[in-house]
């Protein structure tokens, strides 16, 4: 099978290779049923795979679609390894267990959304929402220029952003914007005010296998950022210069980190990784999320801007929305051979990695 034969064009198909590659693994599937429909009106679910025995000390995390949308990307991956006996002989013979969490954003990916059902980015929705919310006031100064009154954006709209850029450097306002924010619900990354049905999901998943390790992985799947077809690693830990070396001894000193800089992801908040330490507190905790670059930053965010411009406005035209809904689709999934197989290799070297650092 070529590495683009992995990939789908709809979630429903997506679902559809999981479910039928696991099958022919010989591996059973638990379905949690999300309570939403999808796009097309199929049935919506985080689906969980295990590969190796339950009680194994040693466990590998294989997630994706934490952002809905990227879960094209993620999907056709989980796939292809599923797929390659040699990969999960390696894994049975080093004695790693192997969860592949499949959609852990069904709603977003079916719906070509980013976000949950609730509008929230998942990879900020990770909080003790008994305590204050982080506040990010440079965010507040700049939402009504990110999502306008009207898509396209006007004129004055468009310079007001570009001197924005100008005046800030895109680094700095990436950070603003990304970093995650709790007062504007119809708006950029915004992060919640409550756990979603996916961060609820995901934490049940991970007590339910993450409980009984020694040692755990993560290996987090996503697009959306850096140069084309590049995965980077980037380190997914709290800021711990063991775990740190760790990573870098498993994954190569290409690792990088937001908390030094190195890395093309700004410092974020409430990141679904943080559930490993709750969740599985027992086990030594070792995780990257492997980001593919896809398109340029700028239209990347134009993308997410008009995504987010139509959901506030159910009253636009049909066929605009199928536009920008693909913008969307097309700024975190490249659909082009290349591009696939170029993101297969680089996971399958991830993934070796992975189950070498754990049995090491």
């Amino acid at each position: 099978m070529t590495a683009a034969s992995h990939f789908a064009q709809t979630y429903r198909e997506a679902r559809e290779k999981f479910l039928a590659a696991a099958e022919a693994a010989g591996l059973d599937v638990e379905s949690h049923a999300h309570p939403m429909l999808g796009r097309d009106g199929e049935a919506l679910a985080m689906d969980v795979a295990l590969g190796g025995s339950r009680d194994a000390s040693r466990l590998l995390l294989i997630t994706s679609a934490c952002h809905g949308v990227e879960g094209f990307c993620g999907s056709g991956i989980q796939n292809a390894l599923l797929h390659n006996d040699a990969w999960r002989e390696a894994a049975a013979d080093a004695g790693v267990a192997v969860l592949y969490i499949h959609a852990l954003n069904p709603y977003g990916f079916s719906w070509w959304r980013r976000v949950t059902q609730e509008n929230v980015d998942l990879n900020r929705n990770f909080h003790d929402f008994s305590k204050p919310l982080p506040a990010n006031p440079a965010y507040d100064d700049i939402a009504g220029l990110l999502v306008p009154p009207t898509w396209p954006p006007s004129d004055s709209i468009n310079a007001k952003t570009m001197r924005l850029v100008q005046e800030r450097g895109l680094d700095a306002l990436q950070a603003v914007i990304s970093g995650g924010q709790y007062d504007h619900p119809e708006g950029l990354f915004y992060g919640g005010h409550n756990p979603t049905w996916s961060n609820q999901t995901l934490r049940h998943v991970l007590r339910e296998h993450g409980q009984r390790c020694e040692r755990l992985a993560w290996i987090d799947l996503h697009t959306g950022l850096g140069p084309k077809g590049h995965g980077e690693r980037i380190f997914a830990c709290k800021d711990d210069d063991v775990a740190l070396a760790r990573a870098r001894d498993w994954w190569g000193n290409e690792v990088t980190s937001t908390y030094d800089g190195s890395s093309a992801s700004a410092p974020l908040k409430g990141l679904a990784w943080l559930a490993a330490y709750e969740e599985c507190s027992q086990a030594e905790y070792t995780g990257i999320a492997l980001e593919y670059g896809t398109v340029p930053l700028m239209e990347t965010l134009n993308a997410l801007r008009g995504d987010q411009w139509i959901e506030n406005h159910p009253e636009a035209d049909e066929v605009f929305r199928a536009l920008v809904k693909k913008q969307l689709r097309d700024a975190f999934y490249i659909d082009e051979d290349g591009w696939k197989t170029r993101v297969v290799e680089q996971a399958f070297d991830a993934a070796h990695g992975a189950i070498r650092g754990l049995s090491s």
